[in-house]
């Protein structure tokens, strides 16, 4: 079949991308930490860059020894680790949150009183100790991250996703990153710069989760063997899932959307396991939150209390809406699709700016940035207000609890701000001199018809917008949600003042369609959607609304989807993060696995001499190479799959170094030699290069046997397979290599789904299978006869891999 030219251009650019894509991988540039992109502080383990995650379980000898000798109390046992884990999980980042929120909270409180008393005598006097403190709390943040903590800049949300779908980063689970994240947040946010700390809260909740598996930080001495149960990526991995799951959670004091959340954005697979492990943090985040925010109603946090957790209660706004104000709806659906996608762009054109020209210079650089960003924030916060005129104070209602007015900085609407009289209120005050938690529930708030002017509104849309553009990507903590759901609602409650005038009925609320615009702009840059709607249902506590932030969520990610990805999607690409999503390109349907995978394999015999392993680890930085041998007749035999960190582990043990080049019988001493941990990479640490083996003259010449240690059933697909199934094995399996190899000649059998129907009988060792109600015998897993021939090679003939990590 011939094929149309159109078709063998879009072949021909896929192949060029891919083969781009694999160059842009292998040169990876080895930087310092002095650099600000991500990139900066990715480091491979003989070089720089980025390197796949191992979560397949390799099932060789020690494997299976180690399985063995565990019985179905180290099952339980496990069982039981991992739910505490999860609850400790929780404990953690609930109070990590409540800490992050409680400074936030005090040093704004302080902030605000100091500057309000000031500004009674001159507003000058005001202006200056506002913006001083400003500027002091963002410092400290852009040098908490600039000379303690790199990783801990941006949201993490970006790295968290690329965690979890199977990518390396190295410092990013850290427990530097941590606390960088913790304090950075706390004056990044207090400091007033157009960002949140929902974000980092995500990236502090996968920290807590990471460190916990493995037993601490080994490099500031705070592990304990106790904790180290847990070493493989694949645990850590769930282990992690539960921590962004309690983020999300924690910001929101949204459980049920944390769980979603993690299912939705930052996951590549599920099992219903993991689900409820997931549910239990969340809710345990939850009790910690809400007993935390009982404990500060006493007021011993300061001026934690009333503001802090995000929840916007509007259970007592609009009762109902009409079919007619879905048109309305519908149109901010549209807006937040637009402004959500052109967000997107423009932070990715200021981030790749940043990048390539300013970021370059240094960490003076990026402190000079920040500080100047915090500047001008503080000029236009402080500023702006002063140049619009005050508003005379509705008529007070007892019921509603709207006093008018109010003092900058505290709770509630109608702040009064440069006003002549006492009776008047600053409508951009009540939104810009204030915090951004208050300024929502301002926004958000029922029963306040025409507080804000449309010119005021208007003006905030303006400069907030243009204040989160320029602020996003500067090298301090920052969270997108908060921003994103100020923005949103603010241009929610611009149409909700024409659809009120237009409509002129008394039960339609600005505060709704504040909410309303707030969902459309997060699902217009986030593209969320499931775990978005959730989350906005839970902080506004009104499930009335559950149909219209479905209906604009929908609109706005779908008019965003036609002209970008994702902010997270678009910032992983920027960064460097090879992330598979979720539905390969169109054109890999044309492409087959061998036309896509590597041709340069470097494969080892099975009994191979220590100097070969050592030139050929140091000549290339493949993380998996496949293992020949040869029978008896000498056909060449394809045995497994061996990992760079094994053989780096047994290069450093030595005690498998043998003086013979002949095999040895794997049987007897080797599972006393080892255990299966000790090859598992640490997360904590870029794990053991081959630099850093010393090695004599007299190791060079020994010889090792791999097969005790190499993976003896990796996963083939066969050379024809298209690219696309390809892509879904490694996506929906987390796989890091595939074999790829011709056409196997015979079939040893067929399985179908009933052969997969086990029973269990009492006796441990045996089991019935339902297809053929025939007693299973128990399998051999030897791979050796006494005479130490192959039994059952993977596939005969030539083999094809890509081999790259």
């Amino acid at each position: 079949m011939i094929q149309s030219s159109g078709e063998q251009n879009s072949l021909s650019v896929l192949q060029n991308g891919m083969d781009r894509a694999k160059s842009m991988w292998s040169r990876l540039p080895d930087t310092d930490e002095n650099e600000d992109d991500l990139v900066s502080f990715l480091k491979k383990n003989d070089g720089g860059g980025v390197e796949s995650l191992d979560y397949e379980v390799i099932e060789n000898y020690a494997y299976w020894d180690e399985q063995a000798q565990r019985g179905r109390l180290f099952v339980g046992y496990s069982v039981v680790v991992k739910w505490l884990y999860a609850l400790f999980i929780g404990i953690g980042t609930g109070l990590a949150a409540v800490f992050i929120n409680m400074a936030v909270e005090n040093f704004a409180g302080w902030k605000f009183s100091l500057t309000f008393a000031l500004i009674q005598k001159s507003y000058v006097a005001g202006f200056i100790v506002y913006l001083a403190i400003n500027l002091g709390l963002v410092f400290s943040s852009v040098y908490i991250v600039t000379h303690f903590a790199p990783a801990a800049a941006g949201s993490g949300i970006p790295e968290i996703k690329g965690y979890l779908n199977g990518i390396d980063i190295h410092g990013v689970l850290f427990f530097r990153t941590l606390i960088g994240k913790i304090f950075g947040s706390i004056g990044s946010v207090g400091g007033g710069l157009a960002l949140g700390k929902e974000g980092p809260l995500v990236h502090t909740g996968a920290c807590i989760a990471s460190l916990l598996g493995q037993g601490g930080s080994g490099k500031y001495h705070l592990n304990s063997r106790w904790l180290q149960v847990f070493k493989s990526d694949r645990d850590r991995r769930d282990l992690v899932t539960c921590g962004c799951a309690a983020g999300v959670a924690a910001a929101f004091r949204a459980p049920v959307g944390g769980v979603l959340f993690a299912l939705e954005e930052v996951t590549s697979w599920w099992k219903s396991q993991l689900l409820w492990r997931v549910f239990f943090t969340s809710a345990v985040v939850a009790v910690v939150v809400r007993a935390a925010m009982g404990w500060c109603k006493s007021g011993k946090c300061g001026h934690f209390g009333s503001g802090g957790f995000i929840i916007w209660d509007i259970s007592d706004g609009q009762e109902d809406y009409s079919f007619g104000e879905l048109l309305p709806m519908t149109v901010i659906g549209v807006i937040g699709g637009l402004l959500g996608a052109l967000f997107n762009q423009l932070t990715l054109y200021m981030t790749n700016w940043r990048r390539n020209h300013l970021h370059k210079k240094g960490n003076r650089v990026k402190i000079i940035e920040a500080c100047l960003i915090s500047v001008l924030t503080s000029i236009i916060s402080f500023g702006l207000p002063l140049l619009r005129q005050c508003t005379p104070c509705p008529k007070s209602d007892p019921d509603l609890g709207n006093e008018c007015p109010r003092p900058p900085g505290t709770y509630g609407n109608y702040v009064n701000f440069y006003c002549s009289k006492g009776n008047e209120y600053n409508d951009l005050a009540t939104i810009f001199f204030n915090t951004q938690d208050d300024a929502i529930r301002n926004l958000f708030s029922a029963k306040t018809m025409h507080e804000f002017s449309a010119q005021s509104l208007l003006t905030f849309l303006v400069m907030f917008y243009t204040l989160a553009v320029v602020t996003f990507g500067t090298a301090v903590p920052a969270g997108q949600f908060v921003p994103g759901i100020m923005i949103g609602s603010t241009y929610g409650r611009l149409v909700g003042k024409f659809v009120v005038s237009f409509y002129k009925k008394p039960n339609i609320e600005e505060g709704t369609y504040a909410l309303l615009g707030a969902a459309s702009f997060l699902g217009g840059s986030m593209r969320m959607t499931v775990s978005l709607c959730v989350i906005m249902v839970e902080i506004s506590n009104n499930l009335k609304f559950l149909p219209l932030i479905m209906l604009v969520l929908l609109m706005s990610k779908a008019v965003g989807d036609a002209f970008n990805e994702g902010l997270y999607e678009e910032q992983a690409l920027l960064k460097g993060i090879p992330l598979l999503e979720s539905r390969p390109k169109y054109q890999m349907r044309k492409i087959t696995a061998k036309e896509a995978c590597g041709k340069r394999v470097v494969s080892f015999p099975r009994v191979v001499k220590v100097a070969d392993i050592v030139s050929i680890l140091r000549s290339n930085r493949h993380n998996g190479f496949p293992v020949i041998d040869y029978s008896r007749n000498g056909e060449t035999r394809v045995i497994g799959l061996m990992l760079r960190s094994y053989l780096l582990g047994l290069l450093q043990s030595k005690v498998d170094f043998q003086h013979s080049p002949l095999p040895s019988d794997p049987r007897g001493s080797m599972p006393t030699r080892h255990n299966f941990s000790e090859f598992v990479k640490p997360a904590s640490s870029k794990g053991i290069s081959i630099d850093d083996i010393n090695l004599s003259s007299e190791d060079l010449e020994m010889y090792i046997d791999l097969l005790p240690f190499l993976n003896p059933s990796p996963y083939i697909v066969p050379e024809d397979m298209s690219l696309t199934k390809v892509y879904n094995l490694f996506r929906q399996l987390g796989l890091r290599h595939a074999f790829v190899v011709p056409r196997p000649a015979n079939v040893v059998g067929l399985i179908t789904r009933k052969d997969l129907l086990i029973e269990d009988s009492e006796d441990s060792d045996a089991m019935e299978l339902q297809s053929t109600s025939v007693r299973a015998r128990r399998r051999d897993r030897r791979i050796h006869t006494a005479n130490g021939d192959v039994e059952s090679p993977l596939l005969n003939g030539l083999l094809v891999n890509n081999t790259d990590g």
